[in-house]
């Protein structure tokens, strides 16, 4: 950390370029105002609280907040999500093994009388330790040093958070708990010897069912999205739980939570029924998507689903579903001479188990993007490729 960032000229010039449309790379060849502060010191804060701005409000929001380099700001977990897990937790105390920025411990501080902040990294664990201090969050503790061997000295513990990071990206997308530092499964014993509860949070690029079998006494895995985007798989973990695994979904919208839970083993005996669409078609939300309840979201609100691949549902009268609504208005063949007279030329397009890309049907159809028309391109029950014609109802 270099304390003279946090004079108040360079903060009020800080603040001042970081609402403005500065270029960063000019600002760093250009050099520094301010004696005993690089062009690129400064460059990190103004970045820094550009991203904080939507990302973390309350940091943005105060001064003399010292923000890290971009990559620490990209991996932490955003307020949204951070408000939501910090409700997942209560008691005495928690250690959180991978401490980062500190945007969940200072929320988890709000639950727990005391948190223990542990970083690998010193210059990230000095900065988290001086923003809780601008943050007033006094009950947050920082120590320098491996999480695990951290943890191996202490005493028992209310909870235990990790957000493990990924060694590397050489398996492309898939990847594994395994493959993650730290290596949580294979550190369950010491886990569990020091607390029964453990809270993990994972990329959403994770497979639920593979993370299930890796994982011990799982109770509940929270799949979070905001704004339709999924951001965050969230595990909880108890010593003494040997039930079935719930599955809480959360779908964080401006206006309303879309919110949706089954049992894992009740998934796979569920069988919706499967029939042609009707009045009305849902498309559920990206969490529930990501939480592959594609029989039980159907089962649960009684609806006919269009394809065992498809996951579009249909129903003759309009409910509320956690995801989008639509009303039918006309159901077509894929054919191009039939959809050529439809006489459309603008619409919102979707494919659902469909092999053609949203682009090389906007181009073959001659489609703009936009408009009050929704296409669905997808696959019926009976194996045959259509196109729904729906107008979006409001949430």
């Amino acid at each position: 950390m270099n304390p003279l960032l946090l004079h108040k000229e360079v903060q009020e010039f800080i603040t001042k370029k970081s609402e403005g449309a500065l270029d960063i790379s000019t600002l760093i060849l250009s050099g520094s105002p301010f004696e005993g502060i690089s062009g690129k010191e400064l460059a990190q804060q103004i970045q820094g609280k550009r991203k904080a701005k939507r990302k973390l409000p309350t940091w943005h929001d105060k001064n003399k907040i010292y923000y890290p380099p971009t990559l620490n700001l990209e991996q932490t977990s955003s307020e949204i999500t951070a408000l939501y897990k910090s409700k997942l937790v209560s008691g005495t105390s928690l250690i959180d093994l991978t401490g980062g920025f500190g945007i969940d411990d200072y929320f988890f501080a709000k639950h727990i009388t005391t948190v223990i902040h542990c970083e690998l990294n010193t210059s990230l664990s000095k900065i988290a330790s001086h923003n809780f201090e601008i943050l007033e969050q006094k009950n947050i503790q920082t120590i320098i040093g491996d999480g695990l061997d951290i943890l191996k000295d202490h005493n028992t513990l209310d909870w235990i958070y990790i957000d493990p990071s990924r060694r590397h990206d050489s398996k492309g997308k898939v990847f594994f708990l395994e493959d993650c530092l730290p290596d949580v499964p294979s550190n369950l014993d010491l886990l569990f010897k020091k607390s029964k509860n453990i809270l993990i949070k994972t990329s959403p690029l994770l497979d639920i069912q593979m993370g299930s079998k890796a994982l011990q006494n799982i109770k509940e895995i929270h799949v979070v999205a905001v704004e339709n985007e999924v951001k965050e798989l969230i595990w909880i973990l108890d010593k003494t739980y040997t039930e079935d695994i719930k599955i809480m979904t959360i779908n964080i919208q401006k206006t309303v939570h879309q919110e949706f839970s089954f049992f894992l083993k009740d998934e796979a005996r569920q069988s919706a029924n499967m029939g042609l669409p009707m009045t009305y078609l849902y498309e559920p939300n990206a969490a529930i998507l990501k939480s592959g309840s594609f029989q039980s979201i159907a089962t649960t609100f009684e609806l006919t689903k269009l394809h065992i691949n498809s996951h579009l549902y249909t129903s003759d009268h309009k409910i509320d579903f956690p995801g989008r609504r639509f009303e039918v208005i006309a159901v077509y063949p894929y054919q191009k001479k039939v959809l050529s007279k439809i006489g459309i030329t603008k619409a919102n397009i979707t494919i659902r188990n469909f092999q053609e890309s949203v682009a090389t049907l906007r181009k073959k159809f001659k489609i703009k993007d936009g408009g009050d028309d929704y296409l669905f391109f997808t696959t019926s029950y009976d194996n045959k490729k259509v196109v729904i014609h729906c107008k979006k109802l409001n949430s």
